[in-house]
Parts: structure tokens; C-alpha cells; sequence
């Protein structure tokens, strides 16, 4: 099964009852999808010892402990040529660890076996293995999604945890051509669920005529990394703004898919920052709630025709370890 099937929370509508003098009623609109409790994701700096194993060996078990079913995004950091990693929120100048990029692969593994051995009411997870389109590493986009797909590929599914993949591409941190080939690279490389948690800097809102967004981005970019390159690919967007900005681009995004003929984007939830704001600070307008972001999103896309979802079956919070 799909891995995006099995953590997506589903609303059934019944049918009304036929009423005792025979005649029947017409259907009832469907159900609004309620809130599905957020999961935890985290950023992970890997230093390379075997205090990352017992990290992530523990985070996984916290996020077992909560029952609950759904993705949880672990961000690495950065690809270097080499095939190294280096540790999230740095640049190229910085003199944080670089380390190889299996040790990602060694971390999940450890955050999968936390899961399984504390999680509780039968609970499953996504867990989704992911690194940014900083183009500062020394790769061109294509290689670093393949040497991506490589260490996703040779990470196996642990009982209740399914092995997937995430990117963190913004416009700010590549053009739109290092990120397309990233994408395109790495879903010719894996079958694997890519989950898009994205920002659309720049980018305009639903019913804007521009199609422009920031560091020469399009609409067209947005949503080709989100949707549009493979049918592997699932959304979960940063809606971090607090005054609902972030929702508005996304529904426009989708909506240029749509009335383009690429279709709307394949939203699979929403991705806030509210605890990493909490550890770090300085978050005066981008630290909504898991529930906010969510609610933000869920009701942007259902107030156009075009862009309407049935389901937005996961919330997420990022978080520092």
C-alpha cells in the first residue's frame, strides 16, 4: 500500500436514513475534515557519533508514545559534494560538522526502532528523510537528487515506519533549475514518497494576475517541485505566517495548476514551526500553531472551486532536537 494512503485520515459520509412515509431526502453535503493532531518533525544535525543514534532512538520513541498516526519530516541540513551532509540552518562558511550522508540513513533507522518500540494504539508513520536546495554544496541539482534517492533507497522500512523522502526547497536558496533537476533526479532514482514541505517565497496570492515569485521562480516552479514532476510527490507547505499569507499562495499555486492543465497540487498537509520558534526565538509573525496552520490552509483551499481538498490528513511542527 501507498505509503501516503496508509497515515492519511479519511471522512466517511453515510447516507440519510429513508423516512417512515417512503420518500427519501437528497444526500447531505459531506463533512468538513476536522483537525488531525499534529506529529513532530525535527531538524537534525548529525555530528556523526553515537549521540545521533540515541537522539533519534529517542525522538522516535516520543513521537510513538503519542499514538498517533501520520509523517514526520527529519531535516539534515545540506548536500556537499563528497557525499557529505552539513547541518541544518549553516551555510557554506560555516565549520559545523560535515558528515557522510549514510549517517542520515543510520539516524532514521534509530528513529524507526524508537517508534516501534514505545508507540501505543497501533500507531504507523511516515518517516520522511529530507534535505534543502541550498545550492552552495558544490553539486548541480541532478547529482544531489541522485546521490539523495541513493540514501533513501537503502534505508528500510522498520515494522510500523515507512521509509520516505522530503526536500525543503525555497526559492531564496537555489534558481528554479537546481531544484527541478533535484526533483527530477531523484524520482527517476526512488519509488519513494517525496514529501515537498516548501515556502513560496515571493509568490503572489489566489487571484493575483502575476505568476512571478522571488530569485526568479514561477508558479510554474512551485508547483512543478510540489505536484507536477512525479506522481510521488506530496505537499506539505510551511504555513508559518501568522496573518494566513503563506495559505494564499499555496491556493494559488494550486490554482495555476489547475486551470493550466497540470492539475491542482496533491496536498498532503501543512507544516508550522511553532516549537522551533519557542526554542529559538525570533518568530513575531511565523509561529503559528500546528491547528492554525492547518485551519489556514484546509479553509483557503476550500473557498475556491479549483482548489478545493477533500482531506488534509496531516499537521505538522518543526522543532530543534
Amino acid at each position: 500500500m501507498n505509503s501516503s494512503h496508509r497515515t492519511a485520515t479519511h471522512r466517511i459520509t453515510t447516507a440519510l436514513a429513508v423516512l417512515a412515509l417512503g420518500t427519501t431526502t437528497a444526500a447531505a453535503p459531506a463533512a468538513a475534515a476536522s483537525y488531525p493532531e499534529h506529529t513532530v518533525s525535527r531538524y537534525t544535525p548529525l555530528s556523526g557519533g553515537n549521540a545521533d543514534r540515541t537522539a533519534a532512538r529517542d525522538a522516535g520513541c516520543a513521537e510513538g508514545r503519542t499514538g498517533r498516526d501520520g509523517v514526520r519530516v527529519l531535516f539534515f541540513g545540506t548536500q556537499e559534494k563528497g557525499d557529505k551532509l552539513r547541518q541544518p540552518g549553516t551555510n557554506s562558511g560555516s565549520s559545523s560538522a560535515r558528515v557522510a550522508a549514510s549517517t542520515a540513513s543510520d539516524a532514521a533507522t534509530a528513529w524507526a526502532e524508537g517508534f516501534n518500540e514505545c508507540r501505543t494504539g497501533g500507531a504507523t508513520a511516515d518517516l520522511a528523510m529530507g534535505v534543502n536546495n541550498k545550492s552552495d554544496g558544490g553539486l548541480d541539482g541532478a547529482a544531489a537528487g541522485r546521490a539523495w534517492a541513493s540514501v533513501v533507497n537503502a534505508t528500510d522500512d522498520t515494522g510500523a515506519v515507512t521509509i520516505t523522502a522530503a526536500i525543503d526547497a525555497e526559492p531564496a536558496w537555489s534558481n528554479p533549475s537546481w531544484a527541478r533537476g533535484w526533483v527530477d533526479a531523484f524520482t527517476q532514482a526512488s519509488d519513494r514518497t517525496l514529501y515537498a514541505a516548501n515556502s513560496a517565497d515571493g509568490c503572489p496570492t489566489h487571484g493575483s494576475t502575476s505568476t512571478s515569485c522571488n530569485n526568479g521562480w514561477k508558479l510554474s516552479d512551485l508547483h512543478y517541485v510540489a505536484t507536477g514532476a512525479a506522481s510521488t510527490i506530496q505537499a506539505i507547505p510551511q504555513i508559518y505566517r501568522t496573518d494566513g499569507i503563506q495559505a494564499r499562495q499555496w491556493s494559488a499555486i494550486s490554482s495555476w495548476g489547475a486551470t493550466k492543465g497540470s492539475g491542482p497540487v496533491r496536498f498532503a498537509g501543512a507544516m508550522s514551526q511553532e516549537a522551533a520558534c519557542k526554542q529559538r526565538g525570533g518568530c513575531s509573525t511565523t509561529d503559528n500553531s500546528p491547528k492554525d496552520a492547518w485551519n489556514q490552509l484546509y479553509t483557503e483551499l476550500n473557498n475556491h472551486s479549483e482548489t478545493k481538498v477533500s482531506s488534509l490528513p496531516n499537521a505538522t511542527d518543526m522543532r530543534w532536537p
